[in-house]
């Protein structure tokens, strides 16, 4: 059978033969924009026709069509609802113009004598409805709904726009990172860093690593994927993150975890493919993600049922960090404070293969940072700012920055031309317990204030292995009417059952002078019992320290890790356990409390002593501190006795 060919198109000569014959199209707004000027056109067509009309015959006063009424010269009037047309007899001339026999007058309303006039000088009259033109009904009716076409078109060609990487919801999809070009913009340098001499080791590998690739290859090594900065709030992540886009000379992406989190489905995972598409292509380079906890908390703890917004992110930054497509030559930084709550998958190897420890500076470090943040500040002579660093244990490197810069600021305020030892007491004061009251105490809260804190100072100075006191107010601050101010010899990472009993004695001091003296307690004593509770709470069932629950772990009144409060003892202990926690804990506060109460008895003198000083002066520290709290001899006699409650 032979087959059937389908006769071949001629082709046009001015293509290239084997290239088919583009037909020309019109463009997809060519209709409505026709349409639109059509409507346009027939609207001008039906103004100019009413205008022409309306020029045929020329408009005068009512007044003067009156008198030519009155004078017989009108033959015929044709009524209309809001004008009339009459003709004359004759012409009449319009001022230098042509004469006319047709003119048109405004109709009046409520004149009740035009009728019979016209009757009288036997005018033919005729009344007709006014209506509109056809065209003008025409165009009232087909406009609107021509607006509506116009405007549904409009609207889906502006959708198809805005889903285009150029639109609108393009921006949207697009990464919110600031691009940092080879440290020109950022001028943060690891000298810069005061301490954190470990973190500063691992990351100056990094970008050594930038720097001299082929340094590390030689013998086989890969630079870490990822590195995760963790520490508690104002450490200095950010800084060290800042020091490495400073120091790299390679691309530098810095974006919060929190900016891919958006209303729509779908944002953040596009957000952070653009981000690693974007930084891919300017490779070697280097993404921050600070906070990375917002968007890297562990799966299934969602409302989504593992289906929300910021579980479908995580799964694209996941994919993203070690998938198919790697690239050594990016690496990813990322910081967050809540190492806890992050997903498993996140923190394996081959995603973020290094954890570095942002802790809270040393001594030698606060003393380094206090110098970093000093030096172009004048300094009193009375100020050592190796005294300073022991003083602030515990202070992070954000803190001690903004010591330094209250400092400055109460300076400032006094019109002091150098800061002094003054302006930095009250500068840490300031940030710890907050600014001084308006009000005034009375008498009585005074002497009860200084007795409250004498008792926490006696009880530092003389319990075993307690931190010794510095700095001794009653002064009220923010929420608190008086402070007692410690300061350990050295840096502490441990703390033993002997040096925790004696904090907790030192809690309960305030509360056994109140006793001892007045014989009766306050309200003052609040937030030492909540802390020394804590504290004892912790000693018996987390820290081992009960011979009776033994040496274990208890989950007793522990934050959630998510909520980030306490839920009552969801980890199952059973009743009888919490009984003996919360017994174990009372025995322990009583136990202080007894202590305590034993060596305000024994320093009663030193407690009068001190009392009366804290009253007149109303802040004690250093050598003036020193010797109030010094141990007098016991004169023979009758010694004071503890009042009991």
């Amino acid at each position: 059978m032979s087959e059937m060919h389908e006769p071949e198109r001629p082709r046009s000569p001015l293509l290239p033969s084997g290239q088919p014959e583009k037909v020309p199209q019109m463009p997809r707004t060519f209709w409505p924009v026709s349409l639109l000027l059509a409507l346009i056109l027939a609207s001008l067509w039906i103004w100019s026709v009413s205008l022409s009309s309306a020029l045929q015959s020329p408009s005068v006063d009512y007044s003067v069509f009156y008198g030519w009424l009155q004078a017989g010269k009108v033959s015929a009037v044709v009524l209309q609802e809001h004008e009339l047309e009459f003709t004359l007899l004759e012409p009449e001339p319009m001022g230098r113009g042509e004469p006319h026999r047709s003119f048109r007058t405004v109709r009046p309303e409520g004149d009740p004598a035009l009728l019979p006039a016209l009757h009288d000088k036997h005018v033919q009259l005729r009344a007709v409805r006014e209506e509109e033109p056809f065209g003008s009904q025409l165009l009232i009716g087909v406009l609107p709904w021509a607006r509506l076409i116009g405007a549904s078109i409009w609207a889906s060609r502006r959708t198809q726009q805005t889903m285009m990487a150029g639109g609108a919801l393009g921006g949207l999809l697009k990464s919110r990172s600031r691009k940092f070009e080879k440290g020109t913009a950022v001028n943060v340098t690891f000298d810069d860093v005061a301490g954190l001499a470990s973190a500063k080791r691992d990351l100056q590998e990094v970008v050594q690593f930038m720097k001299e690739p082929e340094r590390f290859r030689r013998l086989g090594a890969k630079v870490p994927r990822g590195v995760l900065l963790v520490g508690p709030p104002g450490t200095g992540k950010t800084l060290l993150a800042r020091a490495v886009a400073g120091e790299s000379g390679v691309p530098f992406f810095s974006i919060s975890a929190s900016e891919f989190i958006e209303v729509f489905v779908g944002l953040g995972a596009a957000r952070v493919r653009d981000l690693f598409e974007e930084a891919k292509k300017s490779a070697p380079a280097i993404i921050f993600i600070d906070e990375i906890d917002a968007v890297g908390r562990s799966r299934g703890t969602g409302f989504g049922g593992g289906h929300d917004e910021r579980e479908q992110t995580l799964n694209q930054l996941l994919s993203e960090m070690d998938g198919f497509n790697r690239n050594d030559l990016t690496i990813v930084l990322a910081a967050s404070n809540r190492p806890d709550v992050l997903d498993l998958a996140l923190l394996r190897p081959g995603r973020f293969d290094r954890r570095v420890m942002v802790e809270r500076p040393e001594l030698a470090a606060r003393r380094a940072i206090l110098g970093v943040h000093a030096r172009n500040k004048p300094l009193a002579k009375d100020v050592d700012l190796d005294q300073i660093a022991r003083n602030t244990p515990g202070l992070s490197g954000a803190d001690l920055a903004n010591l330094v810069n209250e400092a400055a600021l109460g300076a400032t305020r006094l019109g002091a031309d150098a800061i002094g030892a003054a302006d930095f007491a009250a500068a840490q004061d300031k940030i710890v317990l907050g600014d001084p009251r308006e009000g005034k105490l009375g008498p009585d809260e005074r002497r009860r204030i200084a007795v409250h804190e004498s008792g926490h100072a006696l009880v530092a100075q003389f319990s075993p292995e307690a931190e010794l006191p510095q700095r001794v107010t009653i002064i009220p601050r923010g929420f608190a009417l008086g402070a007692t101010q410690q300061a350990p010899a050295e840096d502490r990472h441990l703390m033993t059952e002997t040096q925790l009993a004696s904090r907790l004695s030192v809690l309960m001091g305030g509360y056994a002078a109140e006793r001892l003296v007045f014989g009766t307690i306050s309200s003052g004593a609040e937030n030492d019992l909540k802390e020394a509770t804590k504290l004892g709470s912790n000693m018996v069932a987390h820290y081992g320290m009960s011979q009776r629950l033994g040496p274990a772990y208890y989950e007793h009144d522990v934050a959630h890790p998510f909520l980030e409060q306490r839920i009552a003892t969801e980890a199952g202990l059973s009743d009888e356990t919490t009984h003996a926690i919360e017994e174990e804990t009372r025995q322990a506060l009583s136990r202080a409390l007894d202590a305590a109460s034993a060596l305000l008895g024994q320093h009663r003198v030193e407690l009068e002593r001190l009392v009366k000083a804290l009253l007149d002066q109303e802040t004690l520290e250093g050598e003036a501190l020193e010797q109030l709290l010094a141990p007098m001899a016991i004169p023979a006699g009758p010694q004071p006795r503890a009042l009991s409650a």
